[in-house]
């Protein structure tokens, strides 16, 4: 595989997926299960395929969360069941695809099915916790969420296969979070609100990236760091390729622009502009 191909299709998976945890239709759907914080219901919708896991479960497997955020979990399953959860998440997806106009026809979701469901039907699932649970979800009735649900397994395939490369890469769940925002991947502010790390802990994840030249004395990344982040993303792909083996170049190239629109839909709804 080429990489530049294992790239432009992850990338186009992430935003064909991410809309769900900026989306106001998960806090309503949570709201009629008694969930009114964010968080809790973040960590229910995303981790209701595993089943009414511990919260040190879904801890494990979302990685660079404190464990002060994801303990906020404790009592969803009280509040609902996984599959009832799950259900919610199918329901804010379809609800919020529709409020955008994400605009396919059915003849493109065919095929990007087509692309797709080989790609979910030939992964190695070993060491793939939330891509496998996925996975085992039942496909959904309505085609474009069906999709979704399947889109949904790969991009948590990339994501199982990048934690292992940060642990290869001796990248704790708060100091990944530190070089992150350092190389303005994500907002500082949005990411130490949600992952809850707090001063102390910030302030030794920063020593020991600087300790290790990634960062200067002030904290901002250094070309080293730069580097050495890009590489974890080459990493992450290396990793990746065998996954889109069954469609090749091209069927991971035509499944990129195939879900290209729902990204676009979002981004011009304005669904990402707290993170700007």
């Amino acid at each position: 595989m080429d990489l530049q191909a294992v790239r432009e299709v992850g990338r186009a998976v992430s935003a064909a997926h991410h809309f769900v945890y900026f989306v106001p239709e998960v806090a309503e759907e949570a709201a009629e299960f008694g969930v009114a914080d964010r968080a809790p219901a973040y960590f229910a919708t995303r981790s209701a395929a595993m089943g009414a896991v511990p919260w040190q479960v879904t801890l494990a497997t979302f990685y660079n969360f404190s464990p002060r955020a994801v303990e906020s979990m404790t009592g969803v399953w009280d509040a609902a069941s996984p599959e009832r959860w799950q259900a919610a998440r199918f329901t804010a997806v379809d609800r919020s695809m529709r409020r955008v106009g994400v605009d396919l026809t059915a003849d493109q979701i065919a095929e990007a099915r087509s692309l797709i469901d080989p790609v979910v039907a030939g992964a190695d699932y070993a060491g793939k916790p939330l891509a496998a649970a996925n996975a085992s979800v039942e496909l959904p009735s309505e085609p474009l969420v069906a999709l979704w649900q399947q889109v949904t397994v790969v991009r948590e395939w990339r994501g199982d296969a990048h934690l292992v490369v940060l642990a290869n890469n001796r990248l704790g769940p708060c100091d990944c979070n530190v070089l992150q925002t350092a190389t303005g991947r994500t907002p500082t502010g949005m990411t130490r609100a949600t992952r809850q790390w707090n001063d102390d802990e910030w302030a030794a994840a920063t020593a020991r990236l600087a300790a290790r030249g990634w960062l200067d004395e002030d904290g901002a990344v250094t070309d080293e760091g730069r580097s050495v982040r890009e590489r974890i993303e080459t990493e992450t792909d290396e990793h990746c390729a065998a996954l889109w083996e069954p469609i090749g170049d091209a069927g991971a190239r035509r499944l990129a622009s195939l879900l290209a629109p729902v990204g676009e839909a979002f981004t011009a709804a304005g669904t990402y502009g707290r993170l700007r």
